[in-house]
């Protein structure tokens, strides 16, 4: 086993053993994936300050998010088709953020179900819903989910209709893969992924299949999840989901300081500044670029997060220091699971953790909460240079 060091270390581990469609799935971006690249070329352009001889001795990262106690603000972000990049990979995700002490947040389209993650898990954890147009499978799930003790909901904004992933079309992406020959001969030197696979029966999305009227099968699974994402959601429709839930919820997908300011109105518990991992609209502005002027209009009336971007420690750091309450991570995490599992999932978060804690003290701060602006050196356009 190779040292591991950084998050890249993991990537290349993972890309060997994942299969290639589930691996193009976590490392790209629709169209031409310019937001992709920018999600991460944007943080190298933000510099940091270094300072001296200041007491650097009893730092600490520990903070919260939504309340939660957490050893460092960063949770792990909903991805779907978790459980392809490894078996029960929802499950182990979980356990290794839940060991770590940090949030962990389960996807609609996730492979191990709701009641399959709180089986496997003593703390409550997050989850994320899709808003679709079957409202009795709305409600259901958000019933399921009440009664794993979640302790938030999270509701992805930008998805009402899905952006153009090319990798994912042509490699024609299901779970579990069709066995073409491509796929079978690709499957064949990823042994240790298919006999991970072989001891689980989690194949395909457990919190649909079984739960949806007229699912029960890939193909018309496949067929139900390409027809009913709502392209009717607005902020009307959010209010009332954040009544029928009635708990903790979180907002994700907003990158518009008016749209912040419409979270705010609705009265959430977080927003979430992503772009979807560069996803959804390709040629939007990155996260991070995006993060001070949403800081900036809407901050302090609640919790700022930012996702979509973030690779390394430097990169939580970069993004706390411009006002994010707390950050989300999921490539990142993927990258780790794919390569060796639960270990790896824990391995990312040690990584990042070692990374933000030893760059917080370089810059001469011991406390996570004292980070600011005077942290960072900016561009000077950095922040105007697409206004």
């Amino acid at each position: 086993m190779p040292v591991i060091t950084t998050i890249d270390d993991l990537k290349k581990i993972h890309r060997r053993r994942a299969p290639k469609m589930f691996f193009d799935y976590c490392e790209s971006g629709s169209w031409t994936e310019q937001t992709f690249r920018d999600n991460t070329t944007d943080f190298a352009e933000i510099r940091l300050r270094q300072r001296v001889a200041v007491d650097m001795s009893n730092r600490t990262t520990r903070s919260t998010m939504a309340g939660q106690d957490v050893a460092m603000p960063v949770a792990l972000a909903p991805v779907g088709f978790t459980g392809m990049q490894c078996a029960d990979g929802e499950i182990k995700a979980a356990r290794a953020a839940e060991k770590f002490g940090v949030p962990y947040t389960l996807s609609t389209m996730s492979i191990c179900s709701i009641e399959d993650v709180r089986e496997h898990t003593k703390e409550p954890f997050w989850f994320q819903l899709y808003v679709i147009k079957d409202e009795e499978f709305v409600d259901n799930i958000i019933a399921r989910a009440k009664n794993a003790g979640v302790s938030a909901l999270v509701i992805t904004l930008d998805l009402q209709v899905l952006g153009q992933r090319h990798k994912d079309i042509k490699n024609q992406l299901t779970a579990p893969p069709r066995m073409t020959p491509r796929v079978i001969a690709d499957l064949a030197i990823r042994w240790r992924w298919g006999l991970g696979m072989l001891g689980t029966r989690r194949h395909t999305f457990r919190n649909i299949a079984g739960h949806a009227k007229g699912v029960s099968d890939l193909r018309s699974l496949s067929s139900w999840t390409a027809e009913q994402f709502e392209p009717k959601l607005d902020w009307s429709m959010i209010a009332k989901l954040k009544e029928k839930w009635g708990g903790k919820v979180i907002l994700k997908g907003v990158l518009d300081a008016e749209d912040a300011r419409k979270a705010v109105e609705i009265g959430c518990d977080a927003i979430v500044v992503s772009n979807h991992g560069g996803r959804q609209l390709d040629g939007a502005l990155s996260s991070i670029r995006i993060l001070p002027s949403i800081v900036d209009a809407v901050g302090g009336q609640t919790e700022i997060w930012l996702d979509s971007g973030i690779r390394t420690g430097q990169d939580v750091l970069k993004a706390l220091a411009l006002g994010a309450h707390g950050t989300m991570i999921g490539r990142a995490y993927i990258y780790g699971l794919g390569a060796m599992g639960e270990a790896g999932v824990t391995k990312s978060l040690e990584v990042i953790h070692k990374e933000l804690d030893t760059t917080m003290a370089l810059c001469g701060e011991r406390d996570i909460h004292n980070l600011s602006r005077d942290n960072l050196l900016l561009p000077q356009d950095f922040t105007t240079r697409w206004s």
